[in-house]
């Protein structure tokens, strides 16, 4: 059964933690021992996997990707977004997380961030979990 979780991004550039709604979408699937697909299907946003103990690593990690693609660079794709679709293309838009016990193995410090780059915008990520 897919599921869609919706969010809606306030910033052009932000790192949403939605490790809480994708932690419901695994439990409302009741698989216990599987993988949970996460999918992006968007080209200006992105999806990862890093700490979400201390707030300051996704600013950090926002800041820093502007500074290395900066939105104010002689791009060609003429709609002027061309550096919101560089880092979600450096970032990706999938992620598979093991699912035991019900829950997502993730570290203790870990948490899966919607990565904003050109927002706000209505977002959506597809869930797959599937036992096995």
């Amino acid at each position: 059964m897919l599921q869609t979780i919706n969010i809606r991004t306030q910033k052009r550039t932000e790192l949403v933690d939605i490790t809480a709604e994708v932690a419901e979408a695994v439990k409302r699937s009741g698989v216990q021992s599987g993988l949970c697909h996460l999918f992006l299907p968007h080209t200006t946003a992105a999806l990862v996997i890093n700490e979400n103990a201390d707030p300051s690593v996704a600013i950090d990690i926002a800041e820093s990707l502007d500074r290395l693609i900066p939105w104010d660079f002689d791009y060609r794709h003429q709609e002027g977004n061309a550096a919101a679709h560089i880092k979600s293309s450096l970032l990706g838009n999938s992620l598979t997380i093991f699912v035991e016990e019900g829950k997502l193995l993730l570290g203790r410090w870990q948490g899966v961030f919607l990565c904003e780059f050109d927002g706000g915008r209505a977002r959506k990520v597809v869930v797959k979990v599937v036992e096995g």
